[in-house]
Parts: C-alpha cells; structure tokens; sequence
C-alpha cells in the first residue's frame, strides 16, 4: 500500500454526537454566535453539549458542540457560516 492508497475513513450520515470546534478570539457573544449557527444548521442541536475552553493566556476562546450531522453539505454550510462572521479562526 502506497500513500496514496490511504484514504480518510467514510462517515456515515446521520452520524449522532459529531464533535465540531470552533476557535476564535474571545470576546462577547463568541459563544452565542457559535451557538445560532449550530441552531441554523442542526435544529435538533442541544446547547447542553457545548464546551468551552478559555487558551492559557485568555486570548480564544474554543467552543465544542455535538451535532447530529447528516451530510457533507450540512458540514461545509456550518463551516462556511462560521468562518463568514470574521470571528472564527478556526473549525475543526
């Protein structure tokens, strides 16, 4: 097997609880502003999931959620949404 015979594993759609991370700088209503996007995109998204980590100098703030994701579209409009804001660092 070469390295180009190496592919990323397939997801499979609806995948329930898939972790996204945004990044970005810490301000006020980052994490609202993460939290309306998920809404938008994930109807059935529960702000209960949500997990926020200040970095070590307070700087970002990364904010993890859980979504039942049901396709790549879903994923790339949630990316593309985020990253439009200019908050977003980035989404992992």
């Amino acid at each position: 097997m070469t390295d180009t015979d190496v592919q990323a594993p397939k997801i499979e759609f609806p995948c329930k609880n898939y972790p996204i991370k945004v990044i970005g700088e810490a301000g006020d209503g980052f994490t609202d502003m993460v939290i309306e996007v998920m809404q938008r995109h994930a109807p059935d998204f529960d702000a209960g999931t949500l997990v926020t980590r200040d970095s070590s100098k307070g700087r970002f703030l990364s904010v993890q959620v859980l979504i039942t994701a049901t396709g790549v579209e879903q994923l790339e409009a949630i990316h593309v949404d985020l990253r439009a804001t200019g908050r977003v660092h980035m989404v992992l």
